[in-house]
């Protein structure tokens, strides 16, 4: 029986035991009791289990073939590393490859090792599709590697409308089942921050879309007619501030409204009420997850914390930056893959140049027509601090890449004088992510970490516990740890809607290795 402080906290962290609130006839106080009522009080009601499986929606565990409502974002240039993926999937969780930024070919063996490790298990696990709206090519591509690999699921990021590849892989494998039902082989993520891009994924594609796709034989007709009446996604990850591409929103705002925005929608399209909405953004703590679980999130996501995991392909010295960052050890830069859009990205600000010097580049490209009207004394700055090689060598460099990777970025070039010089600029913005993988001890100022404050947040939570150092980190206990805080916090707030004095002390997870039942 429960009536005091340290008592009502440890009925928070029982919250797999079925709780009796229960009051005191003299005092009036409320309590709890675990078993059976004690004699003498009054039994008021009853709190069933509450187990970290149930949070979030059981539909969504159930569609993926998971046992928790967790998913481990694609961290691009293949920091979602095959390791991270397989070890969530094998703790009952899904993960999503970092496929974004890598070639076809590396993408390839992360798809090769990843299947090999959980197809035979029947294991859930996706890969990344990232906008590329300056390689318009490398999405399509990026489709038909993931169609040839039987690829299942898929996280579509940083769309900022909709694509024929995108459609393409939601709509692929179409068929109508005996029932009437239209089985649906693909699911698409698609991780949005604005109404607009929801919208579209909510909706079933555009004709003009799907009649092209017919036409050029990458759709049957079958497949193209299902499509007209089912929403482009069957999942939505609603990403508020986060690492990376952000639109830097809050979630408890961003994500009503696009809970409101799916109801419409629903109206019109009812197939979009099936479809589930996630949380990401800012996820760095029990508090945080049990929120988003709170805010009617069907799973929630996390992302650029697990760059500090054991299984991460990120490289020891970036990991230790990470790990020592706090809450506003953060800032804005362009991003390298829509720079002359002005599109800015997320990232670690302490211990690191790149934002200042990536701004700097920004600044050159907006004012100059080209790399010849750069003024030499700014230019030899660049060379010197930045680049540390001439521009004619970095040129020559670019030229070498884009030669395999997408020889009309080259044809542009030749008569766009200020495209060269975006190029050469994003030679810089591409690199840097790369020298922080490598761990490329000369460039360590120019790294490119992806950060945001849910980071700060996580290394203040955990600091004193056993996942306090990065090399403890492993992805799976991050996520368990996270997600049976989550409970407490939930427990916690639930007896205290009974009318509980819940301390502070009862909404707090420490955290603790953690053994799969």
């Amino acid at each position: 029986m429960s009536f005091d402080s340290p008592q009502l906290v440890d009925a928070a962290q029982r919250f797999r035991d079925t709780a009796l609130i229960i009051r005191d006839p003299g005092s009036g106080a409320i309590g709890v009791a675990f078993g059976q009522t004690p004699a003498g009080v009054e039994h008021l009601a009853t709190l069933p289990p509450l187990f970290p499986e149930w949070l979030g929606n059981r539909g969504f565990c159930e569609t993926h073939g998971v046992r928790f409502p967790y998913v481990g974002g694609a961290m691009a240039n293949g920091i979602a590393s095959p390791a991270m993926v397989i070890a969530l999937a094998r703790s009952g969780m899904l993960g999503f490859l970092g496929t974004a930024g890598l070639s076809l070919h590396q993408m390839e063996e992360y798809l090769r090792v990843t299947s090999s490790e959980l197809d035979a298990h029947g294991a859930s696990w996706g890969a990344n599709l990232i906008h590329s709206p300056q390689e318009p090519g490398l999405e399509m591509a990026t489709v038909e590697l993931f169609l040839r690999h039987g690829v299942r699921r898929v996280s579509a990021s940083a769309f900022m409308r909709l694509t024929p590849a995108a459609v393409r892989f939601s709509a692929s494998g179409l068929a109508a089942g005996p029932d009437g039902e239209t089985r649906r082989p693909h699911k698409l993520f698609a991780k949005i921050s604005r109404p607009e891009v929801a919208s579209a994924f909510l909706s079933p594609p555009p004709l003009r879309i799907l009649d092209e796709l017919v036409a050029q034989g990458l759709l049957t007709r079958d497949e193209a007619r299902l499509a007209r009446d089912l929403p482009v996604a069957t999942d939505l990850i609603v990403e508020s501030d986060s690492g990376g591409h952000t639109d830097n929103r809050p979630l408890s705002a961003l994500f009503p409204v696009i809970a409101a925005l799916r109801s419409e929608i629903a109206r019109e399209h009812p197939g979009a009420a099936q479809v589930h909405l996630g949380a990401a953004g800012g996820l760095g703590t029990p508090e945080a997850v049990a929120a988003a679980f709170a805010l009617g999130a069907d799973f929630v996501l996390t992302g650029s914390i697990n760059q500090a995991s054991v299984e991460a392909a990120q490289s020891p010295t970036a990991k230790a930056m990470l790990a020592q960052a706090s809450f506003s050890d953060c800032t804005m830069a362009p991003a390298g893959d829509m720079f002359e859009m002005g599109v800015e990205v997320q990232v670690l600000r302490r211990g690191t140049l790149f934002a200042q010097r990536a701004r700097k580049l920004f600044e050159i490209y907006s004012l100059y027509d080209g790399i010849d009207e750069i003024p030499p004394e700014i230019r030899e700055r660049l060379e010197r601090e930045i680049f540390q090689a001439s521009m004619e060598e970095i040129w020559s460099q670019t030229a070498d890449y884009f030669r395999d990777a997408d020889p009309t970025q080259l044809q542009r070039a030749e008569s766009d004088e200020k495209h060269r010089l975006a190029l050469v600029c994003r030679w810089y913005l591409g690199l840097s992510s790369k020298w922080s993988i490598q761990g490329t001890e000369d460039r360590r100022m120019d790294y490119q970490i992806w950060m945001g404050p849910a980071q700060g947040a996580f290394n203040q939570w955990v600091g004193g516990t056993f996942l306090e150092p990065w090399e403890h980190r492993q992805v799976a206990q991050m996520a368990l740890n996270l997600l049976e805080g989550a409970a407490v916090v939930t427990r916690a707030h639930q007896l205290r809607t009974y009318g509980c004095p819940m301390p502070p002390a009862a909404f707090q997870w420490v955290p603790r290795p953690i053994e799969l039942g």
